[in-house]
């Protein structure tokens, strides 16, 4: 079966703050998505991206921000790859954000993190090891 994840968006009050922390954790850069003229407006609508790999096995997503839809609260969470979640997670506090459970065994699964980011989001990292 394919993986059924093609997309997630991440909603942020402080688009820089949120892209910021993301890159700070992950290690990764943030790109800004291109959108149509009409749509994009610096107090309304915002998109970053994470990174893609054509043709891997990974989902695309962005940092969100769009007037209406608020962060925090939410019941989704993303979890992101690692090689070593407890590296990951040791960038999460330094970045502004907390580690709400640290590293744990899921069993023949691999291991699991669970963290909020400075926008009050849930999200975890997973790895193997």
């Amino acid at each position: 079966m394919k993986n059924p994840v093609n997309w997630f968006e991440i909603y942020v009050q402080d688009m820089q703050r949120a892209k910021s922390f993301y890159e700070a954790v992950l290690n990764v850069k943030l790109e800004k998505l291109d959108i149509p003229s009409e749509m994009e407006d610096e107090n309304s609508f915002q998109m970053v991206t994470f990174p893609f790999v054509e043709n891997e096995p990974n989902a695309s997503g962005a940092l969100v921000k769009a007037e209406g839809m608020e962060p925090g609260g939410n019941s989704v969470v993303i979890y992101f790859t690692c090689d070593d979640c407890s590296v990951e997670e040791s960038r999460v506090e330094k970045a502004g954000g907390k580690v709400l459970k640290e590293k744990f065994s899921i069993g023949e699964f691999g291991f699991c993190s669970i963290c909020l980011d400075t926008e009050e989001n849930t999200f975890g990292l997973h790895s193997m090891s």
